[in-house]
């Protein structure tokens, strides 16, 4: 069996994407920070025939997701898709919103930790795999900010640009490897309660979109608008 390695797992994006993968064939390796809520959606998946297991870690802790990504490769055999989308639900302990004007570097650093340095973990724990076999797909999340940038989101858009920038150019380098990696950015509101006017969509419209880009390989990039 394939397996799908999910680093930022929760009961939105994160459950819809392992139905979609799961459905289609894969075994799920889910990781997040509260064990509790990762063997909830263990078996969730498992009443609907998916194979999944969790592996908790923090993402701002690099070694504890190392460590998560390892045991997952044990678990399963390996990891053939890893997809990167971490979504803060509940307060992250140093994480604050900054517009453009009040970012500094001590707002702005502990996004660069969250969003791009456990992005790059997470690939330098896989890639090396996925190279030897010639085959892979590195999927990583971001909001439509890292696109066309909202003030109020001033330092989360500028970490999560930089992602965007790192994984475009990542799949450049790997072309013709076998492995292929793409970047989407999901410009609505996920699920309800969103600022009123605002573009909404559930999961499971989104979701479709990550097997698209794990099967058609030449696009490195999709943006997801309502």
């Amino acid at each position: 069996m394939p397996t799908l390695a999910i680093v930022g797992a929760g009961p939105g994006m994160g459950l819809a994407i392992a139905r979609t993968f799961g459905s289609r064939g894969f075994d799920v390796a889910l990781i997040a920070r509260t064990k509790e809520k990762l063997e909830t959606l263990v078996a969730q998946l498992g009443q609907e025939g998916i194979t999944a297991a969790a592996f908790p870690a923090d993402i701002l802790d690099r070694a504890s997701l190392t460590d998560a990504l390892d045991a997952a490769k044990a678990r399963f055999g390996g990891i053939d898709v890893l997809e990167y989308s971490p979504a803060p639900h509940s307060p992250v302990p140093g994480l604050t919103l900054a517009t453009p004007s009040e970012v500094t570097v001590d707002n702005l650093q502990p996004m660069i930790e969250y969003g791009f340095y456990g992005a790059i973990t997470a690939a330098q724990t896989v890639l090396p795999a996925m190279r030897e076999a010639g085959a892979g797909t590195l999927l990583f999340t971001t909001g439509g900010g890292s696109v066309d940038p909202v003030p109020m989101f001033g330092n989360a858009n500028a970490a999560q640009a930089a992602l965007r920038n790192w994984v475009i150019n990542l799949n450049k380098e790997l072309a013709g490897s076998g492995v292929h990696a793409a970047h989407v950015a999901i410009n609505v509101w996920i699920g309800e309660g969103g600022p009123e006017g605002f573009p909404t969509a559930t999961p499971e419209q989104i979701a479709p979109l990550y097997w698209d880009l794990h099967e058609n390989r030449d696009r490195s990039e999709a943006v997801f608008n309502a």
